[in-house]
């Protein structure tokens, strides 16, 4: 059998492992940061009638500039926004690739600060760019110093922040990303898959965009939205930036049943977004609990927490799968991951982390790599 590399593969990418998240049938899956309820009803219902009059018309070509789509997108996100200003892909993974692809490449340089989502160096190496970091600070927070002096050592084309943070659920604030752009000349890329989690109130860096063309705010439907099966990521930026992006994107990329479905799902948005609350709860009740039982907890606005103090994270991860439990083993010393998911969910997870705590106790602080 031929193996990968027998094939003349790019020599960067040898050795290289595809990005995979286990997909194990299991009665609580709580691994993927998915929002664990059901599209409602209502909504559901809706979809299928608009789909009824685009089915026959799937012989043709899907609306290539999506301006529909694109205007219920800046009617979503408010900010003054107009249609020219939004552009979306299927999810928010492509629509980095293809702000990578426009704004780094070979011979560019993109910065990111780990830890973080696993998929943004995939995608910087995908499309040929080199990919540096710089560690995050004490709870993994990231301050205007921090940054302003990781873009003067490694002098990126492009700087990409994710707040909240995948998988710390750490916040960064629109000081920091107003650093980090005032510090060079390249494009900052604000990744907010998570923000719909933050408390509300909280400032997004939407906010920053009037007069600053080299900042992008990404989001994605796939999260708060419900919606991660039908592949909706956007952002949001300077019209010229979308211009930009339109070089590199693939023809007819957003197929019109992703269309259809996304514009029904925005006029339902308060529906799609009923749920939002109740996983703020079922996030602090898990951080609770854990921290009662000895764990340290990374203050989260995500729709999950970053939970220190296990010995052998592999192990631990083992002995909630065979609780039916899915949790996320992300290769941070000690920690495991764990979504939101609903009450009864939550329910089972913390019944067998109290069980895991009573036959491997919590690594002390002391001990923690964590907190070295």
């Amino acid at each position: 059998m031929t193996r990968l590399d027998d094939l003349p593969i790019r020599d960067d990418l040898r050795g290289k492992e595809p990005y995979g998240a286990p997909m194990d049938p299991v009665l609580v899956p709580l691994n993927v940061n998915e929002n664990p309820f059901p599209v409602p009803a209502a909504v559901v219902r809706d979809m299928l009638t608009e789909l009824e009059s685009v089915l026959p018309t799937l012989n043709r070509y899907p609306d290539r500039e999506f301006l529909e789509l694109r205007e219920q997108l800046a009617d979503y996100l408010g900010h003054g926004l107009v249609r020219d200003q939004l552009w979306a892909a299927n999810g928010s993974n492509e629509v980095i690739q293809q702000l990578f692809l426009a704004f780094a490449g070979p011979g560019r340089r993109v910065l990111g600060f780990p830890p973080s989502y696993s998929m943004h160096p995939e995608l910087a190496r995908g499309i040929g760019a080199d990919w540096v970091e710089a560690p995050r600070g004490q709870d993994y927070e990231l301050t205007e110093q921090l940054v302003v002096d990781a873009i003067t050592e490694h002098k990126p084309d492009v700087v990409i922040i994710c707040t909240p943070n995948n998988p710390t659920g750490t916040a960064t604030s629109n000081d920091v990303i107003l650093a980090a752009h005032d510090a060079f000349d390249g494009m900052v890329i604000v990744d907010e898959a998570y923000v719909e989690f933050a408390e509300v109130g909280t400032p997004s860096a939407l906010d920053l965009l009037p007069g600053r063309p080299r900042v992008v705010v990404s989001r994605t439907m796939s999260k708060a939205f419900a919606f991660a099966g039908a592949r909706l990521g956007y952002f949001a930026a300077d019209a010229a930036v979308v211009d930009a992006v339109r070089l590199v994107r693939l023809p007819y990329h957003l197929s019109a049943v992703t269309q259809v479905v996304a514009k029904v799902a925005l006029r339902h948005a308060p529906n799609m977004l009923d749920e939002v609350a109740a996983l703020r709860t079922e996030r602090d009740r898990i951080a609770s609990r854990a921290s009662e039982l000895g764990y340290r907890v990374a203050p989260s606005e995500a729709n999950f927490v970053l939970i220190h103090g296990f010995a052998a994270p592999r192990q631990a991860f083992e002995f909630f799968l065979a609780r039916d439990i899915l949790v996320r083993d992300i290769g941070i010393p000690t920690a495991l991951r764990v979504s939101a998911g609903t009450p009864e969910q939550t329910d089972a997870f913390l019944d067998a982390l109290e069980d895991y705590t009573k036959s491997a106790a919590p690594v002390p602080p002391s001990e923690r790599e964590d907190t070295k």
